[in-house]
């Protein structure tokens, strides 16, 4: 009985994501061609990958507040067409500042997801079980980088970067028909699931609600404003900050480090991922074993700081040593994504947790402006990835450090 939701909910949202993840990273492989062409340089071609994260901060709040009060399903849907057309436009700009506009209205439109998934799933999964609901979507992250750096390499091969973007930017239209004829807001709506699973939902899922509501009745704005949202605000920008500054940057060290084609590139690009994909599995069962997430996450970010810091003085004396630690640095700094997201969720009310999550994620994924930034400054000035690098493992050791601070009732650790 439990398979159904797990097989009804989780692939659909799993897919959708995806392609909303390829649609917001393919531009790493296309920056050198893409930076010859329109004339940018390192620090420019960082700048315009990364403002996409301006633009995802407008709909954060109102994506968590409209999913929460009126519809994920709906506010999705809408999304899925506007997204699409943004990500196809990036494929026909013909200047840098075009470029960056494009960039920054695909974050308008994919802003409101994020937030608006959480949501959904915090409506069909209970505690036990929410880390890993909330990972095995969030898969999605890494596999949209295992599936879709091998394609683009193939597509950049034979094409160039505008099919790339093109053809890769069609995908939501597609998707839209599955994710509307699939996805219900809550139980109540759903014909597929029995009366019984129906009712044990809707019976835990209010029980777990009205133990938080009854806790603590503080105002909403001044919820928003908690302690531990603010510190989780710091961790999550710090997360990102070093994740979307490898992400985008890793295959032009490769590039760099050693002549290869597009495609080969593309495909030790993917290799990371693959390792990230089983450390998110991995570090989310632990958590919704042992009903514990600070820990987790925190563990997660300093395994990340630690496999970096290997990897860059292994880099130099022995590249294949470097790619293989810094292939271990995602299972840590994406495999705590599943606990840290499920602490909203268990910490705050119901009315509020949704428009918390947006806050979070659109200050947090700020970091995901500033990490693409950050390492194409400091190779510009320095002309060595390992010093752009060792930027991004402080920063995911300073998130470690700042989670352990999170200022959590007893409750929500136990």
């Amino acid at each position: 009985m439990k398979s159904q939701r797990w097989l009804h909910i989780i692939p659909v949202a799993f897919i959708m994501y995806t392609i909303a993840f390829i649609d917001r990273t393919n531009v790493s492989l296309a920056l050198p061609s893409m930076s010859r062409e329109l004339h940018m340089d390192p620090t420019q071609a960082g700048g315009a990958a990364g403002v996409f994260f301006w633009g995802y901060v407008v709909l954060q709040i109102p994506g968590g507040h409209l999913a929460q009060r009126w519809s994920a399903k709906r506010f999705v849907s809408i999304l899925l067409v506007v997204w699409g057309l943004c990500s196809v436009a990036c494929g026909f700009v013909r200047t840098w500042h075009e470029f960056l506009v494009m960039r920054f209205l695909l974050g308008v439109a994919e802003g409101g997801v994020w937030p608006a998934v959480l949501v959904l799933l915090s409506h069909w999964f209970p505690r036990a079980e929410r880390a890993r609901a909330n990972a095995y979507w969030m898969l999605c992250l890494p596999i949209a980088v295992i599936v879709s750096s091998p394609l683009s390499g193939w597509i950049l091969g034979h094409w160039d970067w505008r099919v790339l973007l093109i053809s890769e930017g069609a995908l939501p239209f597609i998707w839209l028909i599955i994710w509307w004829i699939y996805i219900d807001d809550q139980p109540a709506h759903a014909a597929w699931i029995s009366a019984e699973e129906r009712g044990f939902l809707e019976e835990t899922l209010h029980e777990e609600s009205r133990g938080i509501e009854s806790a603590e009745r503080v105002p909403y704005l001044q919820t928003l404003v908690k302690p531990a949202v603010l510190m989780m605000i710091v961790v999550y920008f710090l997360q990102t900050l070093g994740n979307y500054g490898y992400l985008f940057w890793l295959p032009s060290a490769i590039g760099k480090a050693q002549a290869m084609s597009n495609l080969d590139v593309g495909i030790l690009t993917a290799i990371p991922y693959i390792v990230t994909a089983i450390g998110m599995v991995i570090l989310s069962r632990h958590s919704d074993k042992y009903r514990e997430r600070p820990h987790h996450v925190a563990f997660g970010l300093g395994w990340g700081a630690l496999f970096m810091v290997v990897s860059i003085l292994l880099m130099g004396l022995t590249p294949a040593l470097g790619f293989v630690a810094i292939s271990l640095v995602g299972a840590g700094t994406y495999g705590m994504l599943g606990p840290f997201w499920a602490i909203p969720t268990e910490t705050l009310p119901r009315s509020v947790s949704g428009s918390a999550m947006g806050l979070i994620n659109a200050l947090g994924n700020l970091g995901g402006y500033f990490g693409p930034l950050v390492v194409g400054f400091v190779f510009h000035r320095t002309g060595d990835f390992r010093y752009a690098f060792a930027t991004l493992a402080l920063a995911f050791f300073l998130g470690s450090m700042f989670t352990l601070l999170l200022p959590l009732r007893a409750g929500a650790r136990s």
